[in-house]
């Protein structure tokens, strides 16, 4: 077991090592494509700042500051790069290959056909966004620690918790990923859904707690029990923006559901790309 871990490490620092060669080839177009996170990254902080020129928390009786919301932020940029450095180009390319047949080398390849596809390209300049996350992160937890009013400074528990939910929200949303690159084995083209992946996961850049009221609590119980992503950035920001002790039971249901909710999403989507892969024609036949 342990040597089958190491082989599939070798292979995934390889497959990153000639991304990252791949990048410093073009060294121009790598740093205007960081520039370019960065600059949206730049923009959106100023929006927020913006807002909280106007009003002292996201959302009434939320508890989501400045300082706060800063973190839940910092907290998107880390999932979000995460999943766009190391899954989006992969799954942009799934229908190419099927359409150019590159699918078949794939399935021939002595390796785990999802792993491969997975993980044989890196986006290395996506990763700028987390840079600028940490940097956010570290302003507002100084900031929190400092203020006059109700200083605050996580736990080292808070902290682990915060990086092992970190975890369960790029898992959950790669599994989102992969189980709509494999509908691409039964469309040929699936770019709208792609689209709906962007759509559906603007819901996890807010605090949940704006939903939970009027029409919104429908969205509320959809993308927290159906399609769970309103949990990928809200459960571990908490677990790291707010005390862990006193927390209500029904805050603590939600970090258990997340974990369950990882888990599920794992399995459903090795499921559908396992049974995609049983409906694939190769382009040879």
């Amino acid at each position: 077991m342990l040597a089958e871990v190491n082989r599939y490490r070798r292979v995934f620092l390889t497959f990153a090592q000639n991304s990252l060669v791949r990048d410093m080839t073009f060294r121009t177009n790598f740093v205007l494509q960081c520039l370019s996170s960065l600059g949206w990254t730049l923009m959106n902080v100023g929006f927020y700042l913006i807002i909280f020129e106007h009003t002292t928390s996201i959302g009434a009786d939320t508890g989501w500051d400045r300082e706060k919301f800063f973190l839940f932020l910092a907290t998107t940029w880390f999932i979000n790069s995460l999943v766009q450095a190391f899954f989006m180009p992969n799954a942009e390319e799934f229908s190419e290959l099927i359409r150019t047949g590159g699918l078949d080398f794939a399935l021939l390849k002595p390796i785990d056909t999802q792993f491969l596809i997975s993980f044989r390209r890196v986006n290395w300049s996506s990763l700028a966004n987390f840079a600028a996350g940490l940097v956010i992160a570290a302003v507002s937890l100084w900031k929190l620690a400092h203020r006059e009013v109700d200083p605050y400074v996580p736990t080292a528990t808070s902290v682990v918790l915060y990086i092992v939910f970190c975890g369960c929200g790029v898992a959950i949303m790669y599994s989102l990923m992969i189980c709509l690159s494999a509908t691409s084995i039964w469309l040929g083209r699936n770019q709208t859904l792609y689209n709906f992946w962007f759509y559906i996961t603007n819901f996890s850049r807010y605090p949940m707690e704006i939903y939970n009221r009027g029409w919104g609590k429908p969205l509320y119980g959809f993308f927290t029990f159906v399609i769970p992503v309103l949990l990928v950035v809200n459960v571990p920001a908490r677990l790291l923006a707010q005390p862990i002790s006193p927390r209500s039971p029904q805050e603590w249901w939600l970090v258990a559901w997340m974990a369950v909710a990882t888990v599920l999403s794992v399995l459903t989507s090795r499921w559908v790309f396992r049974t995609a892969l049983r409906s694939y024609r190769s382009a040879s036949s």
